[in-house]
Order: structure tokens, then sequence, then C-alpha cells
């Protein structure tokens, strides 16, 4: 038999080739270490004794530290992460007003293994007042304000999905006397506004609020204290307004939330505000739409 020296080598070196190629190939990483010792601290910005959760900034420092890390990857607790070589950064948060945050990081090691820790912190954020709300109420400094008795409207209730007082609109001077000698003065305190009230030492109340103020009877005036200066919470309204039918700012105000017709609401959306007029709408503690109108005093 003639053998094909030539053909038998070619058959044999792909062979070869094959078996070379099917060889499975191997990976090595090196040694896996993880992480340990993780530590994770954070400083608020401005914050003190007076003011634990911070100035308002919102930045907070945030440092850890592991031993075999390569890199951490820190979740915020405000729905943003972000994975850093190093474990020093400043974060900062944007909700307005005091929140609470839990902070998780990872510190990962060779292979991918990973160690844990968390942080629960609670930051404040001072919401940014527009300056057309700063400027209208404190005219850059400070102004006084008085219930615009003359205007039908000045004191009004309405249902919770209207933004109008269909219920009820007072009349000139139709209220009580104590209503109408309230001062309402607004004063900028840097990127921040401040409320006094003088109500002369009485203030009107619906007879659904008395036991909100401490008091029991009908509509009526009622001895009140009210001295003492307010820092005003300013935030996006809440309510189903619009730009239509309202600036869609409101602010709350700190203790029992009177301005000058009580009615148990503390939060007041401000419907309307220029230079020289205000309308603001609470939602009182009988569930009610309530209106005030204000005027520049003379």
């Amino acid at each position: 038999m003639k053998i094909n020296i030539k053909a038998l080598i070619t058959i044999c070196l792909a062979a070869v080739i094959i078996v070379i190629g099917c060889k499975k190939q191997e990976y090595t990483f090196g040694k896996i270490v993880t992480p340990k010792d993780l530590t994770l601290s954070t400083v608020i910005e401005g914050a003190d004794a007076a003011n634990p959760a911070g100035a308002g900034s919102g930045n907070v420092t945030i440092k850890t530290s592991a031993i075999g890390a390569i890199s951490y990857k820190i979740d915020f607790g405000d729905g943003n992460t972000k994975i850093v070589s190093e474990g020093e950064l400043v974060h900062k948060y944007t909700n307005p007003g005091t929140s609470d945050y839990t902070i998780v990081v990872s510190a990962i090691g060779t292979g991918g293994v990973t160690t844990t820790t968390t942080q629960k912190i609670t930051v404040f954020v001072a919401f940014e007042i527009p300056a057309a709300i700063m400027q209208n109420l404190t005219n850059g400094s400070s102004q006084t304000w008085v219930i615009d008795r003359k205007t039908p409207g000045h004191v009004g209730v309405g249902p919770l999905d209207t933004y109008t007082s269909t219920y009820y609109s007072a009349q000139p001077d139709e209220r009580a006397e104590c209503l109408y000698d309230d001062e309402i003065t607004f004063t900028k305190d840097g990127s921040s506004i401040n409320m006094t009230i003088n109500n002369k030492g009485q203030s009107f109340f619906t007879a659904a609020a008395t036991a909100f103020y401490g008091k029991s009877g009908g509509d009526n005036c009622y001895d009140l204290d009210v001295t003492g200066v307010k820092k005003l919470a300013f935030m996006d309204a809440t309510s189903g307004s619009t730009s239509a039918n309202s600036t869609r700012i409101q602010f709350t105000v700190p203790g029992n939330g009177l301005i000058a017709f009580g009615t148990g609401g503390t939060t007041y959306e401000l419907m309307e505000l220029t230079a020289t007029n205000i309308t603001v709408r609470s939602i009182g503690i009988d569930g009610l739409a309530w209106y005030q109108k204000f005027k520049l005093k003379p």
C-alpha cells in the first residue's frame, strides 16, 4: 500500500493545532482580598449644637476607608450613587427641609468582593426663596403689612379643590376690629425671611380653631401672646394649584402658625404677591381652604 507521507503530515499537524486550540485557557486574578476595618464618617456643613442638621447648604463631607479596598461605591440615600477610588468627597443634598438619609458604603476589593457599612444622617436644606418673593415681601430689608380690610374677600373660605373663597368672602370692615389692627412684618435675614406680629394683645379665631390655640368658645377675639421672631420655612407649594392662580410658593410658620386670622393652619401658600398686595391660602383645622388678603401698612 502506498502511503502519502505529505498528506499524513498535514493531517497530524491539523490534529495538533486542534488539540492546542481546544485547550482551556486559564486566568488568574491573583489573591482575592476582602476589605476589612471599613470606617465611615460624615461632617454636615454648618452643623453645631443649635443646628445639628446643618446651616442649610446641604453639603456633607463623607470620609471612608478600609484595608484592602481598591474603590468605594457610595449610595448617598437620596437616589444618587457614585464609585470613587478614594474615600473622601463632598455630596450636596438638595431636598428642601430636614430629611433623613441612610448612606451605604461598599468597599470593593480584588475580584469584586465587598465589605459594607451604613450611617444615618439628618440634613437640613434651606429652600432658595425666589428673588421676586424676597423683594416683594421685605422690600430688600423689612416692611409691614395689614389686613386689606376694605377689599371684599379680605377673609374668605372655600373647598379644598378650588382656589377661591366660594363659600364666604368678607365684605369691607365686616370682621372684628381685633383682626384689623394686626401688623405683620417680614424681614430679610440673609437668604431667609423672619416674621414678627403685633396683634395688640388679641387675635381672632374661628370657632373650630379655638382649642388649637388653647382657648374655648366661638368665633371671637382672644388674648394671645404672639411676640417673638419666627423664621419662616419656604418651599414649593404642595397643593394642586398652578402658575395661573398661584406663585406656587408656600411657607410654614413655626409654633401655632398664626398670622392674623386664626383657623389652625400653619402653612400658607402665596396665591398672589405684588409689591403692594398679598393673598395667602391655608388649610384650617376644619379641613377648609381659608384666604387672607393683606396690603402694605400705610
